[in-house]
């Protein structure tokens, strides 16, 4: 009996420590990235926006490890640049339907009434129509541009961070030091920012970084459609979708905003797990 335990012990330290190896190797690749959009202006080889048609649809090679697009552009140079402009509208986006999705939650949970009805509609609403078809729809309206893609995204992203916190608050609202900080005079404002916020945040954040990836696919995805950045900002969306008629004949021109896209989808998602298995009770308990 003591041998098993010890050997149970031996197991949960030894994925602790896997967790923890995890959470700093994709911790500094998700910083990595960060830093690589923050400072992007300073990092490409060339200018991403110069056009050298003499140069142009050149393969990668010593000059131009990603080769040049028809307008003698860089590719790595705008590869680079362009993760400004995805990765930083992604990450703008998950802020903004946390916050808001969040907050509709919270109040929703916590008063309840009429009120809980109306906004949970509004939000079934959103969540009958199917989500990259309403993008396009909203984005169509408001003409395109980074911006406007990210305001069409969070119209239909919020309501998921307002089902995760109101239904988080329904179950703290019954727990006895809910009570006990009511007793004790507690306001509002007070039991939200010190009860309520503190336990909802575990399941948002989880939720959060899970969805920049998806976000960073929508973002770009909307932008190949020709409803997000326009040219000639370099985004990975918009590159690939000037490209995508040269697939068979330059197909470096596609595949480098491409494996791009990948890449930092792939680091953000495996992140995301990462801080799940950390953060979620329910995971480190298996």
């Amino acid at each position: 009996m003591m041998e098993e335990k010890k050997r149970t012990v031996r197991r949960q330290k030894i994925k602790k420590d896997h967790t923890k190896l995890k959470m700093i190797v994709f911790g500094l690749l998700v910083l990595a990235v960060i830093l690589m959009a923050a400072f992007a202006p300073y990092l490409t080889p060339y200018d991403p926006y110069e056009q050298d048609l003499g140069n142009a649809l050149l393969p990668p090679g010593e000059a131009h490890l990603l080769g040049t697009d028809r307008y003698g552009r860089d590719m790595l140079s705008r590869v680079i640049m362009g993760s400004q402009s995805t990765i930083f509208s992604a990450l703008l986006l998950v802020a903004v339907i946390t916050v808001i999705g969040s907050a509709v939650g919270i109040l929703c949970g916590w008063k309840g009434g009429k009120l809980d009805a109306f906004l949970m509609r509004v939000s079934d609403i959103f969540l009958a129509f199917p989500g990259m078809v309403f993008a396009i729809a909203v984005a169509s309206v408001m003409s395109g541009g980074i911006l406007n893609a990210v305001a069409a995204l969070a119209c239909i992203s919020w309501p998921k961070y307002a089902r995760i916190a109101r239904s988080q608050v329904l179950s703290i609202r019954s727990m006895p030091y809910m009570a006990a900080a009511r007793l004790s005079g507690s306001g509002t404002l007070k039991m939200t920012g010190k009860h309520i916020i503190p336990n909802i945040a575990g399941p948002v954040v989880v939720t959060a970084v899970l969805d920049i990836g998806t976000m960073i696919m929508e973002i770009a995805g909307l932008s190949f459609l020709g409803l997000g950045a326009t040219p000639p900002t370099a985004e990975w969306g918009s590159m690939m979708s000037n490209g995508r008629s040269m697939l068979q004949t330059s197909p470096w021109v596609i595949l480098a905003p491409g494996a791009a896209i990948f890449l930092t989808v792939m680091i953000f998602n495996l992140a995301g797990d990462t801080v799940r298995d950390v953060l979620d009770p329910r995971q480190r308990k298996r």
